[in-house]
């Protein structure tokens, strides 16, 4: 045996040493370290932990509903989920296979949304569909794909679709007013958003909720003038007679001449606001605000009201028309027809243009233009509504005797359906122009006295001719009720000049005509069937609509009442 293989080895000192000191730091570092982290840098770290599992959520507030005058719902907000993802996260842990299940599960195209989350990985939070209904948001979150996960949020509905559209207006994806009434109103009706602090696991799912940081304030609910049940059956009878007449589109306001309430407004063509993604801005404006015309012989008792203010003419006042035309300058006035000696009276009823003209050039010029300023024609009429447009009305008084002549037919000016039916309230209420509005209990002004008392009742008794016999609208004639109304049908303006075959057809009017509960404007935009005097066209939508606003309100008939029957009637309305 090797005598070397037989002597012990001998490890030095040193190496003892050192070993067991190592043995010895190695816990001690263990310890201090983790006094460190216990003590001296907890905060920081459980800081660091929060920042990567706890998050604040906003509370979304639930927007105010929207009622009639009656409480019916003409717009709510229902609760709704949306998914969402932290692109990174199912990109990283689900790759191409989870984008696949989930674009499969939402009918979405699956290249497009991973090329839609690899250009966003970066974020941590990306909506992939908004409001979804609760059997998708059931199958999605099935799929237990990490990072993502459903947002509760809110979702507007209009229970009246078509019907109320133009009125109402609609919200956006995030429950924020766009249009109509949403928008105007979208503080009051919005509120005020809340926030939780929520925990959530590595996969980006809510475990626990630590605290509720701010509770969600409510929007408060708004209240209409608008009565659903008008609505409804202006919204049927325009929308019929824009059909039946292959009109390019109309409009209906029904308004109660003493407070100014607009009971209903309709157009078409109409939008279905529960429909964002075929609303179309052609479709969406309120036409009865924001479109203007010359609205043509419906300003005739405008006229009629300056010749009888100026003392100098009486409902039975004779009138040459002979022989149907009427030279001014260069220029040539004509009626339809030859009505020979009318009195200020048959103007109205036979809408000659050329006594309408008669008069004007016969009163001190500007009386018209002055009672049409004091009309306020050519001015926004107070209603709070986006896009409301002013109309047009010449700044002073024209000297041309063909500017007189045909300012007295309605040609010269223009106008909104609004704004005649908030001027035809004024000859209703006994002259007192009332301020519209569609807001329950909403401040609007006192009424501006624009005319006499008795002319305006004058007034009344000669446009109830205009529905009988004889006259250009008895399609708008109501059995058991005085109707008193005006047509007009006016030539479209185009560039030039007037069109020969585009008119716009209107009725104004309003019932019982003693002591008018409602006003109502019909106008439909040209009209191309076999007919387009406004009489034959917008006369029956205006008595359906009106006949409607009479029975529900439970009016009276009065047109064969005798004094004190007629007198306990007004006393029933009032």
């Amino acid at each position: 045996m090797n005598r070397g293989s037989e002597a012990r080895v001998t490890v030095p000192a040193w190496r003892r040493w050192l070993v067991t000191v190592a043995l010895l730091a190695l816990p001690m570092t263990l310890l201090g370290q983790a006094v460190t982290i216990q003590l001296v840098d907890s905060d920081f770290l459980q800081g660091q932990g929060d920042q990567r599992h706890l998050r604040t959520e906003v509370l979304p507030a639930h927007r105010g509903a929207i009622h009639d005058r009656q409480g019916e719902a003409l717009a709510i907000s229902a609760p709704v989920d949306s998914v969402w993802a932290d692109p990174g996260v199912l990109l990283d842990e689900s790759g191409a296979e989870g984008v696949g299940q989930l674009a499969e599960a939402l009918s979405l195209d699956a290249a497009a949304l991973r090329d839609d989350l690899e250009a966003r990985e970066d974020r941590e939070f990306v909506y992939i569909r908004r409001h979804v209904n609760p059997s998708l948001a059931e199958t999605v979150m099935a799929l237990e794909l990490p990072g993502v996960a459903l947002q509760r949020e809110y979702r507007r509905f209009y229970p009246a679709g078509e019907v109320t559209g133009h009125v109402l207006g609609f919200t956006n994806i995030d429950d924020q007013g766009q249009e109509g009434l949403e928008r105007v109103y979208d503080d009051w009706l919005s509120g005020e958003p809340g926030a939780k602090r929520v925990l959530r696991d590595r996969r980006r799912r809510n475990i626990e909720d630590v605290e509720r940081l701010r509770e969600p304030d409510a929007g408060r609910d708004l209240t209409l003038t608008i009565d659903r049940r008008l609505q409804y059956v202006a919204y049927r009878e325009l929308k019929a007679a824009v059909e039946r007449e292959q009109a390019a589109g109309g409009s209906v306001v029904l308004m109660d001449p003493a407070s100014g309430e607009i009971l209903a407004m309709v157009n078409q063509p109409a939008f279905n606001p529960n429909r964002r993604s075929e609303i179309s801005a052609g479709r969406y404006r309120n036409r009865a605000v924001t479109d203007t015309h010359e609205p043509g012989s419906v300003m005739k008792p405008f006229t009629v009201a300056a010749a009888l203010a100026s003392g100098r003419y009486q409902p039975d006042t004779s009138i040459d028309t002979s022989p149907g035309t009427l030279r001014v300058g260069r220029s040539q006035v004509q009626d339809v027809r030859n009505f020979g000696e009318l009195t200020v009276a048959t103007v109205l009823k036979k809408s000659s243009n050329v006594g309408a003209a008669t008069l004007a050039l016969d009163l001190e010029q500007g009386q018209i233009w002055s009672l049409l300023d004091r009309m306020q024609f050519g001015q926004p009429t107070g209603l709070v509504f986006p896009g409301e447009a002013s109309g047009y009305l010449s700044a002073s008084a024209s000297e041309r005797p063909i500017e007189r002549a045909t300012l007295a037919f309605g040609y010269g000016v223009s106008v909104s359906a609004l704004q005649l039916a908030r001027a035809y309230s004024a000859i209703a209420a006994d002259g007192d122009l009332p301020t519209p509005t569609l807001v329950s209990g909403a401040e609007a002004g006192d009424p501006v006295s624009v005319m006499d008392p008795e002319i305006a009742g004058v007034l009344r008794r000669m446009l109830t001719e205009v529905t009988r016999e004889g006259g250009t609208a008895t399609q708008a004639a109501i059995p058991g009720y005085q109707v008193a109304g005006k047509t007009g049908t006016s030539r479209k303006a185009i560039a030039g000049g007037y069109a020969e075959d585009r008119y716009l057809s209107i009725f104004a009017g309003m019932a019982p005509a003693d002591d008018p509960r409602f006003v109502a404007v019909v106008s439909l935009d040209e009209p191309s069937g076999d007919q387009y005097y406004a009489g034959p066209v917008a006369g029956p939508v205006f008595r359906s609509v009106m006949e409607s606003a009479l029975r529900l309100y439970n009016v009276p008939p009065d047109d064969t009442m005798d004094g004190e029957t007629l007198t306990a009637a007004r006393e029933v309305r009032q």
